[in-house]
């Protein structure tokens, strides 16, 4: 098998600011995982294409998007306590947004069996009409509402340490998209309880697992095999998409929860069965702790290429099977899903 890998040298060009956590040498650190992970014959590199006004406006209010670049034409700053932008950011922002996009383009032409969208900045936490925690546009939602609005059905599974409360918000009362999160809670931005579970056409489609400091490889299984799996199975989608936050690492140093990157290949290789060759894509979002990225980065891509690499020993703590039986229970009872 053969995975797509969308990454950009203007990529590196988003500074959001000095000794900023969401830093270029991210990126860095994802291709050098890649390296590591001795992935080459099966790793087939591109250059995405940006994505369009239209495109990222079915996602994000137009006078938003105009009102960011305007902030990067004057050169940029602080939009928020967390969220900054250069003078670049707006096109780099944009280029991010299209790789999801140009990626589905070239699977669709049989060019490779899924695909890693090597993104920065992050998309996830992203609004309609607000920028937040490090994310300008929401890549992973710009692509998601163009399969939708052809008739797919995407299945998009968010594994960053805090939960995507702007893709969550984009697809909240749409039947065509099932969101499901796995995350920390109490940790930023504060949304992804048990009982968000969607509302009006999309009650049901929307999954949250907020699981507690110090949860471990085992928790993540369990909800995947016992809840997310058997979800799927009901709702058939066409397409899945993966919110790839690496920051849920025991190394990183913004959030608690315990993986390691043994789970996170392990984790992958379970999700991506669910539909057929050519319809996965990964995007990068969170994810701290440089070494933690690489190896991260690297399991992600092999279980994406069939090939599982796991640079350490998945974990199991226990913690967080309250969490998965709650939402069992939640789910499993719910005639809309």
């Amino acid at each position: 098998m053969s995975v797509l890998l969308a990454t950009h040298e203007r990529y590196l060009d988003h500074v959001a600011g000095r000794r900023h956590p969401e830093r270029p040498a991210r990126l860095d650190a994802v291709l050098d995982g890649v390296r590591r992970a001795d992935l080459d014959g099966a790793v087939v590199g591109f250059a995405p294409r940006s994505a369009t006004r239209a495109e990222v406006e079915r996602v994000h209010d137009s006078h938003y998007v105009d009102s960011v670049e305007q902030f990067c034409e004057q050169g940029g700053g602080r939009i928020d306590p967390d969220t900054g932008a250069g003078p670049a950011s707006f096109d780099v922002a944009m280029l991010a947004a299209g790789a999801g996009l140009d990626a589905v383009e070239r699977l669709e032409r049989g060019e490779g069996d899924a695909a890693f969208c090597a993104v920065r900045p992050p998309g996830h936490h992203a609004l309609a009409a607000r920028a937040m925690g490090f994310c300008l546009f929401n890549n992973v939602a710009v692509t998601a509402s163009a399969l939708a609005e052809r008739g797919e059905r995407v299945l998009l599974v968010d594994v960053d340490a805090h939960h995507g409360n702007g893709t969550q918000d984009a697809f909240y009362d749409d039947p065509r998209v099932l969101y499901v999160s796995m995350h920390e809670w109490p940790l930023f931005p504060g949304t992804g309880s048990l009982h968000e579970t969607g509302r009006g056409e999309g009650t049901g489609t929307t999954v949250n697992f907020p699981f507690p400091a110090g949860t471990s490889g085992d928790a993540y299984l369990a909800a995947i095999d016992e809840v997310v799996l058997p979800i799927a199975d009901e709702w058939q989608p066409t397409w899945l998409l993966i919110s790839a936050g690496f920051d849920a690492h025991r190394l990183d140093p913004l959030t608690d929860l315990g993986l390691t990157s043994g789970d996170y290949g392990l984790v992958t290789e379970r999700l991506v069965g669910v539909v057929g060759r050519g319809r996965v894509v990964a995007f990068l979002e969170g994810g701290y702790d440089l070494e933690g990225l690489a190896t991260s980065s690297a399991a992600c891509l092999s279980a994406l290429a069939g090939a599982l690499v796991q640079p350490e020993r998945p974990t199991s703590a226990g913690l967080g099977r309250n969490v998965v039986d709650a939402a069992l229970k939640i789910h499993r009872s719910d005639p809309d899903v």
